[in-house]
């Protein structure tokens, strides 16, 4: 692909502009952790699009910029771990090629909420953590599905403007 560094950039911006989407968006549950994920369309997309390196770059550089425009340090470390996390599960899951495309984000979005909560792990030092798992699982899998279900319905119309935009 031609013009992987303009797509890849164009990703970004759309990961960050979902970003402040979802700060916008008032989510009051009495869990820390708990978002919609609304990023990850961009992060999903790169990995079927492009691969897991490009994938695992654009969720990095989304992860740091994402926490120093709208977070902190810590938001930064604990988005970093679920990234890498993440981008991995799901990479080794498309590479096996049997599962769908809201079943790969399911897991990314579990993986991405068991990254974090390892971090959660060693900064807070308590196994009081744990009470979180199942909570974090759940909505991890939920957001998850409604992400992949999204990718699911933009991956044709993405493809179709990728060839064509290729025969210019």
């Amino acid at each position: 692909m031609k013009n992987k560094s303009i797509y890849l950039g164009l990703m970004l911006a759309v990961a960050l502009i979902l970003s402040y989407i979802e700060t916008l968006i008032p989510i009051s549950v009495a869990i820390p952790g708990i978002k919609l994920g609304l990023a990850n369309l961009a992060v999903v997309l790169c990995l079927y699009f492009f691969g897991f390196k490009e994938s695992l770059i654009l969720a990095v550089i989304k992860a740091l910029l994402t926490g120093l425009l709208f977070g902190n340090f810590y938001m930064i470390i604990y988005s970093l771990c679920g990234a890498v996390l993440s981008c991995i599960i799901m990479a080794l899951m498309i590479k096996v090629k049997v599962f769908h495309i809201p079943v790969v984000s399911a897991a990314g979005g579990v993986a991405h909420n068991i990254g974090q909560l390892i971090i959660a792990y060693f900064t807070i030092k308590t196994y009081g953590i744990i009470y979180y798992v199942p909570i974090l699982i759940i909505s991890g899998f939920l957001t998850g599905i409604f992400i992949g279900i999204i990718v699911s319905l933009v991956l044709p119309y993405m493809k179709k403007i990728l060839k064509r935009s290729e025969n210019l």
